[in-house]
């Protein structure tokens, strides 16, 4: 279905942007990881990068491959919500930057003996940043009803995720100071009625 606007056009011109912003992360990353290595830190779970590199990329090719081969309709009250959760996975990923003030990298490294950070987003979760990739890789897609990349690339996120955050806490345990934050919760704030849980 086609709206008086050419919405599968703009689509990909959002997602042009989003890669524009995944290399921006990437120059961050790579500036805080030179300088991280620089101070000692050491790297964990690098086998698992290559996938996650491909999985992100593929991710942003399919959600324009299903709009455009699958003539995926645009509806304008699911594109505004979607839209405004992707603004939200947005501001959280800096807020996780910016909080974590050179030691965000898309790597998992790890600076011995240094303190977890306890701020910002951290005061309420043990993996901010990966809750705004969770959300943004089910927003993204639906802004233009294209279901079928958002539900195959978050089982497939998850599986990842998986693997990462077991190799994350890992290292961080060993590195000592991790445990203070072992009742926070990963990805959803707890409420008054919620048990004290770290998972």
């Amino acid at each position: 279905m086609n709206t008086p606007f050419d919405s599968p056009l703009f689509y990909s011109l959002l997602i042009a942007l989003v890669g524009v912003e995944r290399l921006v992360e990437l120059v961050i990353s790579r500036r805080n990881e030179q300088r991280l290595r620089a101070r000692g830190a050491r790297e964990v779970g690098a086998g698992h990068f290559p996938a996650m590199v491909a999985l992100h990329t593929a991710f942003l090719v399919s959600c324009l491959v299903e709009v455009w081969g699958m003539d995926r309709p645009f509806i304008l009250p699911l594109a505004v919500a979607m839209a405004a959760v992707l603004v939200a996975t947005m501001a959280l990923r800096y807020w996780v930057i910016s909080t974590l003030d050179g030691r965000w990298t898309a790597r998992v490294l790890v600076l011995p003996e240094a303190e977890p950070v306890t701020a910002g987003p951290y005061r309420w979760l043990r993996h901010p940043n990966y809750l705004a990739v969770i959300l943004e890789i089910a927003a993204l897609p639906l802004i233009h009803t294209a279901w079928l990349t958002a539900l195959l690339f978050t089982l497939a996120n998850a599986a990842l995720l998986a693997v990462r955050i077991d190799a994350e806490e890992k290292a961080l345990t060993a590195a000592g100071g991790y445990e203070q934050l072992a009742d926070q919760p990963r990805f959803l704030p707890k409420t008054h009625n919620q048990p004290r849980s770290g998972r």
